[in-house]
């Protein structure tokens, strides 16, 4: 619910250092989730905003079937960052619940400081077994870039039918870049914490993460990217892994040495604990060595230790090893999933060409010619009002119609079929990856297609997830179903979500 709460005076706790915040208690999947300042200490002081007071955020989890009930209280209140706020639950459905997307000035107006949202969902599959929901994903604020400022963290649907689970112990691995300014001031990253812990070059011997496992044993790791715009590369030195689930999607097994995983990616992988009992590194370094660091493991920065039961509590001696990288076009769903519309190229229902280009003058990014800028009214309120056609929503040029049951960078609302990945000339109609996060190419004849089918009506985001991007308009909307979202407002949309834009519009618009 949207309530009013009390505006006592601003205390800002001071933190020694970054932590692990998976030794806490996990919570969900009915929750009440405190949005609050913090000045976090990594030798820099630095303002941040995190979830439930912990960086990554608490473990938001439940099971297969759960109706998710998460109250996101707002108490934030240094005004030298955002106040507002909104949380998206990102790879999540969301069917007929657009609404509690979370995707600021699409699905909703910003949560107001001194407020609160109930965020209601399913968890549910609602087309196939493909897409029935347990897996690993995540949360983060959508509004502007203040998910760089702190507030993400891991959110785990799971299986009590699995029948592998009783094959291996389950454990969380996040990725997150870190900044020493906040989201406002900083544009290149300071250090790659993995669960919540890193170093920087130049900087104190802080702990590292240490994730302990025991000899002998199978342990299922989830592996997520919370990075608001660094790729790593992933890797555990003497260790390969198998990967077994991608963006919540189970896929047919693949041992690979490595994974390049971008913003917002999530993989599982099965490791085997069979190495001598010792230390390990795990490595996250980005894949091109920026030039000011040219030794990216020096002050073993991007890193976290793999200790077995019984080594000696040190640092690693190890080196890297493996050459095996995943290659995206090797991944293919457990489960049979057929591409909707004819399999050659162009033959979806619809066929939509997007040109990136970027104004090297203002730095802003176009799509087909538009820079996309967040409109003053949600489109989901829009169309809620009456709003029918393209040119009567807004951001004009932004937001592209789709009727129902159509086949045609993360999106929201469904995940889709890679045909064409980036770096690969060739067409995959048989059975490609099935994921909601995929690389562009990096050329302008380096195309990637993927297609999904418009069974989920809603206005659904698209956009680059690097999230410095995001905010210069590399986006649009894709409004599905127009009629089905006008029409049928779903009993779920509260009074609460209708008193969410003449708070924000009554207050300070940040």
């Amino acid at each position: 619910m949207s309530d009013s709460l009390s505006t006592s005076p601003a205390v800002l706790e001071v933190v020694e250092a970054l932590f692990i915040s998976l030794l806490s208690q996990p919570i969900g999947p009915s929750t009440s989730l405190e949005i609050t300042n913090k000045v976090i200490s990594s030798d820099v002081q630095v303002g941040a905003i995190l979830a439930g007071g912990t960086f990554p955020g608490p473990l938001i989890q439940g099971k297969k079937g759960d109706h998710f009930r998460i109250d996101v209280v707002n108490r934030l209140t240094d005004t030298t960052m955002p106040t507002s706020t909104s949380i998206h639950y990102h790879g999540l459905f969301h069917h007929r619940t657009s609404h509690s997307d979370g995707a600021a000035f699409v699905t909703q107006c910003p949560i107001s400081p001194g407020h609160s949202f109930l965020y209601e969902f399913d968890v549910l599959g609602f087309l196939s077994a493909l897409m029935s929901c347990p897996g690993t994903f995540w949360y983060h604020s959508h509004l502007s870039d203040q998910q760089c400022d702190g507030l993400r963290g891991p959110f785990v649907i799971y299986d009590p039918a699995d029948p592998a689970a009783h094959l291996y112990e389950t454990t969380i691995i996040t990725l997150a870049d870190w900044y020493n300014a906040s989201s406002l001031l900083a544009l290149k990253f300071k250090s790659t914490l993995i669960n919540g812990l890193g170093r920087y070059a130049g900087g104190p011997l802080s702990k590292l993460a240490v994730v302990r496992v025991v000899h002998g044993q199978r342990y299922r790791f989830r592996l997520i990217s919370m990075s608001c715009d660094a790729t790593f590369e992933f890797s555990i030195d003497h260790h390969p892994i198998s990967i077994l689930e991608v963006d919540g999607i189970n896929h047919q097994a693949l041992a690979v040495d490595s994974i390049e995983i971008f913003p917002g990616q999530r993989y599982s992988f099965v490791l085997h604990a069979g190495e001598e009992i010792d230390n390990y590194w795990i490595r996250s370094p980005p894949p091109v060595k920026p030039a000011s660091q040219p030794d990216v493991f020096a002050n073993a920065t991007n890193s976290a230790i793999l200790r077995y039961v019984g080594a000696p509590d040190v640092d690693p001696t190890t080196q890297s090893s493996g050459s095996r990288a995943l290659v995206e076009t090797d991944l293919h769903p457990l489960l049979p999933s057929p591409v909707p519309g004819a399999h050659i190229p162009g033959g979806a229902d619809i066929n939509l060409h997007f040109d990136i280009t970027r104004n090297m003058t203002t730095l802003k990014w176009f799509t087909n010619g538009v820079n996309y800028a967040p409109p003053s009214v949600p489109v989901l309120l829009q169309i809620l009002s009456g709003a029918q056609k393209a040119e009567e929503l807004l951001p004009k040029g932004s937001v592209y119609p789709l009727p129902p049951n159509k086949h045609p960078f993360h999106l929201h609302g469904h995940t889709f079929h890679v045909v064409r990945s980036a770096g690969n000339a060739t067409y995959n109609f048989d059975n490609p990856v099935v994921r909601d996060v995929v690389s562009m190419g990096g050329s302008t004849d380096d195309l990637t297609t993927f297609r999904f089918t418009t069974d989920n009506p809603g206005p659904w985001f698209l956009h680059c997830h690097v999230d410095w991007h995001l905010e210069d308009g590399m986006a649009l909307i894709f409004v599905e179903d127009v009629d089905a979202v006008a029409h049928q407002k779903p009993p779920q949309i509260s009074a609460a979500w209708d008193q969410l834009c003449p708070i924000y519009d009554g207050g300070v618009r940040v």
